[in-house]
């Protein structure tokens, strides 16, 4: 358990990324779409090297099989998981700074919950319990940030970010469902390239490409500049590819609903690094009471995630 939530906690520092070069990206002029569909162009290159180095190209070959086998389920899951996910996120980023995207995301702890309730999943109300803890402490480190309400911000920068928060680990359960023995939503997918976390992202990303290309579309941003060009890629890299395979590893090395539970709940060790990047990039931070308070809280959750496992 421990080994779970020290990952989930090193892919929430990559994730981190996110926020913060959204946000940078947004200033300086770049559309929302071009941040997204620019981090999904760059993982796919990313990650074709990765596999090549993996297996050769008869990995890449043997990923594209399985794509087409399942193709329905992969385009469904990319585009919920990948696709809404992200272009929500990088929507706020152009109404909303980093501390509110940041703070809005960590409602994934508890949405979480509620994905795997639909999926028919069971665990005991202490976990709900930890969750919520987790989650008023990355309230309380995010409002102790707060200079000046904005309710514009909030509510164009947060309810897409809590509609994501939402899509995220339900994109992620259906793998998950894939991998054991599947249900009456997701196919049994009995293939040992899902054991590696570099095959799923892959195969996730793939999956979202239709939906980029749609949006690219019907919307028709303005070409982006060199600076979000760079900029996507560092996300592609950081969060899209090192963050989303650690996670995803560390949810594929869960045994059951309470594992899971835990490996998500990590995510709220991204504000934490949010506010941080946030400091070095744009000089801003402030540690108070309040702040204090909040990351006290965030561990205190995480050990009991990890306490209450020990003992069952």
């Amino acid at each position: 358990m421990l080994r779970l939530i020290l990952l989930g906690i090193l892919s929430g520092g990559f994730f981190s990324t996110t926020f913060v070069l959204n946000e940078l990206m947004s200033v300086q002029g770049g559309h929302w779409l071009y941040s997204a569909t620019l981090r999904y162009f760059f993982m796919i290159i990313f990650l074709l090297m990765i596999l090549i180095f993996q297996g050769g190209f008869k990995r890449v070959f043997e990923i594209y099989e399985l794509f087409i086998a399942n193709y329905k389920f992969w385009i469904i899951s990319g585009t919920v998981g990948f696709g809404f996910f992200y272009a929500l996120i990088c929507f706020a980023a152009d109404f909303s700074p980093s501390w509110v995207i940041a703070a809005s995301w960590q409602f994934t702890v508890v949405a979480t919950l509620f994905v795997l309730l639909f999926f028919g999943k069971s665990f005991p109300k202490k976990i709900w319990a930890f969750s919520f803890i987790i989650f008023i402490g990355v309230c309380l480190v995010n409002l102790s940030h707060i200079d000046k309400f904005d309710l514009a911000s909030l509510i164009y920068g947060g309810i897409p970010v809590l509609i994501a928060s939402f899509c995220y680990p339900l994109g992620n359960q259906l793998v998950w469902e894939s991998q054991n023995k599947g249900s009456k939503i997701a196919p049994y997918i009995n293939s040992d390239l899902l054991k590696n976390a570099f095959n799923k992202v892959m195969l996730l990303t793939i999956g979202s490409i239709p939906f980029w290309i749609i949006l690219l579309v019907l919307i028709q941003p303005q070409a982006p500049s060199n600076s979000q060009i760079l900029n996507s890629g560092l996300v592609a890299l950081f969060s899209g590819v090192l963050a989303t395979t650690i996670f995803l590893y560390a949810r594929g090395l869960a045994k059951d609903t309470n594992e899971i539970a835990a490996v998500d709940a990590t995510q709220a060790s991204e504000v934490v690094f949010t506010i941080i990047g946030g400091f070095i990039i744009f000089g801003t931070i402030s540690i108070n009471t309040t702040s204090i308070v909040g990351l006290a809280l965030i561990i205190i959750g995480l050990f009991l995630f990890i306490k209450f496992q020990e003992k069952n």
